[in-house]
């Protein structure tokens, strides 16, 4: 895949392992792609729809079915081997193979699998657009944590700082040479930036904690990301990123719009399969079969009969008349087993025809559902593809009001950090009280997270339309 791939060439600055191994992005991307739960999720609807596809496939094949009983009758019954009536309990067993082929419906079957194999290549679509998403949402959340660790650097600059001042206002205090009010003022504001660091570092905590979710991680595992300065972070020029450049590119390179094509093509198969459906089918069918009795009896030998018909008497003495010839007497054995399943042995073959008249409007609501569906599934295409259109226009304008915001608090920044220079050395030789020094260092602290988060803001936006451009993500 694409996205994949440019991953691949994903580089950070090398930095030195100390109690541990770092994460870079390429890492954390690496460990979503494979333990993230809607990753997971997104590849066992693949394996679904591999399955309803492999199933459409096998079902233009011929049935064949073997079904066999065992049992015991009694009462009055027909015999099932020779259709006599009897009235003895006997034993039976039958034994058939059945076998059906549909030959024609109007192609509905065929649709079906074609709409199955659709909808399995929108699936596989569908992974990588859960793959983008995780990456996309781990990108955010490894910015978030690299503005975080960098607030946690500009806090602790701070603090020292004013650690210094404080320290040489505590010898001026002891010297006399400023009241102590000054010393007081500086111990109120190391306190407030102590509490900043604190804050600082529980916003990275929480943005840890929200990355290893996304990875999937345990929240109490060790964890430590790499933090390559953001002005090493590579980006494009924001003149080759113009929007409507960029949604063409990402209007074949985005899988969602893979999905929805997909999706809109396997609706309008789907609709001809429905449609097929409340036309007539005809189909083959076949059997063979065989039965036993354990009443049934077969002919194993004769005897030969020569019995009187009866008497004449002739002259007072009576004779026996006998027929002209004998006649032979069957005698009944048992009928084996097998002997009697290839005696009884059947066979059909014949073909079938299913003409629907009236079956509550099931077909034809199926099939008028299913032309809602489609019309339903091009919607969601047009409204994605709007969508979509808009997060890139939108991510555009972000970006350039984002550069200006950064070059207005660079400026900014440069200015305070003028300003606040001027201020040391004033309050050094007591031209500048501590409230005004305490006023210019916040301002030039201030001014610097602005300037940060202008700055990490631009790159997140450039980041997500080189993502839409269809290079992946590179930090």
């Amino acid at each position: 895949m694409r996205f994949i791939k440019a991953l691949g060439l994903l580089l950070l600055t090398p930095l030195i392992t100390l109690s541990q191994e770092k994460w870079d992005l390429r890492r954390c991307v690496e460990y979503a792609l494979a333990n993230n739960i809607s990753v997971k999720q997104a590849d066992l609807q693949i394996r679904f729809a591999k399955l309803d596809a492999n199933q459409a496939k096998l079902s233009q094949y011929p049935t064949l079915n073997y079904s066999t009983n065992f049992g015991y009758s009694s009462g009055r019954n027909q015999d099932p081997t020779n259709f006599s009536l009897i009235t003895t309990g006997y034993l039976n067993s039958s034994h058939s193979l059945q076998t059906g082929l549909q030959v024609f419906n109007w192609f509905s079957r065929r649709y079906t699998i074609e709409a199955r194999k659709l909808t399995a290549e929108a699936a596989e679509a569908g992974f990588e657009k859960a793959q983008n998403d995780v990456a996309l949402n781990v990108a955010v959340a490894y910015l978030q944590a690299l503005l975080a660790n960098e607030q946690i650097r500009i806090a602790g600059i701070q603090v020292e700082q004013t650690k210094s001042q404080l320290e040489s206002t505590q010898k001026q205090v002891q010297q006399g040479k400023l009241p102590e009010i000054n010393a007081a003022q500086l111990e109120a504001q190391l306190a407030a930036d102590s509490t900043n660091v604190i804050t600082a570092r529980t916003s990275a905590m929480q943005s840890v904690l929200q990355l290893k979710a996304l990875l999937n991680m345990d929240a109490a595992a060790p964890f430590e990301i790499a933090t390559p300065p953001v002005e090493q972070i590579p980006i494009e020029n924001i003149a080759e990123l113009q929007p409507d450049a960029v949604y063409a590119l990402a209007t074949t390179n985005m899988p969602q719009q893979k999905v929805d094509i997909l999706n809109v093509s396997a609706a309008r198969k789907n609709m001809l399969a429905a449609r097929g459906a409340m036309y007539p089918t005809v189909s083959l069918f076949g059997s063979i079969g065989a039965s036993f009795n354990n009443k049934s009896q077969q002919i194993i030998g004769t005897n030969v009969i020569n019995l009187p018909l009866g008497t004449v008497n002739v002259s007072g003495t009576p004779y026996n008349v006998f027929p002209l010839k004998p006649y032979d007497q069957p005698i009944y054995g048992k009928f084996p087993y097998f002997d009697q399943l290839n005696q009884n042995f059947r066979q059909s073959l014949g073909l079938s025809l299913n003409v629907p008249i009236f079956n509550g409007g099931n077909l034809r609501t199926a099939w008028q559902r299913s032309q809602l569906n489609l019309e339903q599934v091009e919607l969601t295409k047009q409204q994605n593809s709007l969508t979509l259109k808009q997060d890139i226009y939108r991510a555009y304008n972000d970006a350039v009001a984002a550069l200006q915001k950064f070059n207005s608090n660079k400026k900014a920044v440069e200015t305070a950090q003028k300003t606040y220079d001027f201020a040391t050395k004033r309050f050094e030789v007591g031209l500048l009280s501590t409230y005004d020094l305490i006023t210019s260092q916040n301002n030039l602290t201030r001014s610097k997270y602005d300037m940060l988060s202008a700055q990490y803001d631009f790159v997140f936006k450039i980041k997500l339309l080189e993502f839409y451009k269809g290079q992946g993500l590179k930090l």
